[in-house]
């Protein structure tokens, strides 16, 4: 497992044999402007946006695109308590843990992972649709508490 944290914006990318698993913003970043952090191929974008007072954003409509996706990404907005996230590679195999709490915010990418909620939580996930149920994921064993690498 290499982990990747760019001191400048905070972000912290969970990588493994040079793909990345993760990206973490955290909620303490705060930098005006747009910061997107991932690269155009992802199926999901994440970007952080910090506009002053009076700032117009044009109105627009996104256009039709086909757009073909093989695996879900899923965001998770951290509103309330924490959270251990367990990431695992594609062969289920446990690689390291980190701990989210109110505010952050976690785009999960590639490989497996798995959670325990540490105190009461209230989060917000985003993922691409439609939801096929049951056909959607494998669901496998993975660590407890006890064996948690958290970094």
């Amino acid at each position: 497992m290499i982990q990747q944290t760019n001191t400048q914006t905070m972000i912290e990318e969970i990588t493994y044999n040079g793909q990345v698993l993760a990206i973490i913003l955290p909620c303490e970043f705060r930098q005006p402007g747009i910061h997107f952090f991932t690269p155009d191929s992802f199926s999901q974008q994440l970007a952080y946006m910090r506009h002053p007072e009076g700032k117009i954003i044009k109105p627009h409509i996104h256009k039709q695109v086909r757009r073909e996706v093989f695996y879900t990404q899923e965001v998770l907005l951290i509103k309330k308590g924490k959270l251990r996230v367990d990431f695992y590679n594609d062969d289920r195999d446990y690689l390291e843990s980190r701990i989210l709490q109110a505010g952050d915010v976690i785009l999960l990418i590639k490989g497996g992972h798995g959670f325990e909620v540490l105190e009461e939580l209230e989060m917000i996930e985003v993922k691409q649709g439609p939801y096929v149920g049951d056909n959607d994921k494998v669901r496998f064993s993975g660590i407890d508490g006890s064996q948690a690498d958290v970094k």
